[in-house]
């Protein structure tokens, strides 16, 4: 899921970045409140992870702005600021969950996540389409019982598709829930995903909508 990673210390950018690739999401890291503020208002985030102390604009400040501009992104505000008073400021601003400096890396992946399935409506980590299982915690298919290995572009465009069931996702959608910025995107590429999908998990699994893009029925 593309992520949107608003943090100033390149220490701690540096190891959340690495924390949630290594959990599958896609990461698009801003160093501070201005180049975050424009990456909200051009691409399309499933999570936001916020800090709050940030240069050229605060992590309040682009809080108030998304949801100013009625953008209801899941927001995870990270911040050194542990006082009640700032926590329940924070969430009453509008963000959906608060995780004070220090914390634990496995802990933020896990609230993280939490918030996605909260986004998507959905309970658990483990999603089930027809004879397909997926574990979002541990990055693992199952068709008919059986393992299937796949690329991190594959497991990106399949959680893409299945998180929006019913809901054609367009060739750019897809796009940007798989490449993080600078990523040099082949124009065949979304294209050779599917197919790989198909190939290794059904014919029938994503269906193409002309004109339009590519969509996994609601079952």
């Amino acid at each position: 899921m593309r992520t949107l990673l608003v943090e100033d210390d390149d220490l701690i950018g540096n190891g959340v970045e690495a924390g949630l690739r290594q959990a599958a999401f896609t990461v698009d890291w801003a160093r501070d409140g201005r180049e975050a503020q424009l990456a909200l208002g051009t691409t399309k985030y499933a999570l936001v992870v916020l800090d709050l102390g940030l240069p050229k604009m605060s992590g309040a400040e682009i809080l108030a702005w998304l949801r100013d501009c009625a953008n209801d992104v899941p927001v995870l505000v990270l911040t050194a600021r542990g006082n009640v008073v700032d926590r329940v400021g924070t969430l009453e601003a509008g963000a959906d969950d608060y995780l004070g400096k220090p914390f634990d890396l496995s802990e933020l992946v896990a609230r993280c996540r939490a918030l996605l399935r909260r986004s998507q409506g959905r309970s658990v980590e483990v999603m089930r389409y027809h004879d397909i299982v997926v574990d979002a915690a541990s990055k693992t298919v199952l068709r008919d019982g059986a393992r299937v290995p796949l690329t991190a572009r594959e497991w990106a465009v399949l959680l893409q598709l299945l998180s929006h069931q019913g809901v054609p996702q367009s060739k750019s959608r897809l796009e940007e829930s798989v490449y993080r910025w600078q990523e040099e995107i082949e124009s065949n590429a979304i294209e050779v995903h599917v197919s790989n999908l198909r190939k290794k998990l059904g014919a029938d699994l994503i269906r193409t909508v002309r004109g339009i893009g590519y969509l996994m029925d609601k079952k």
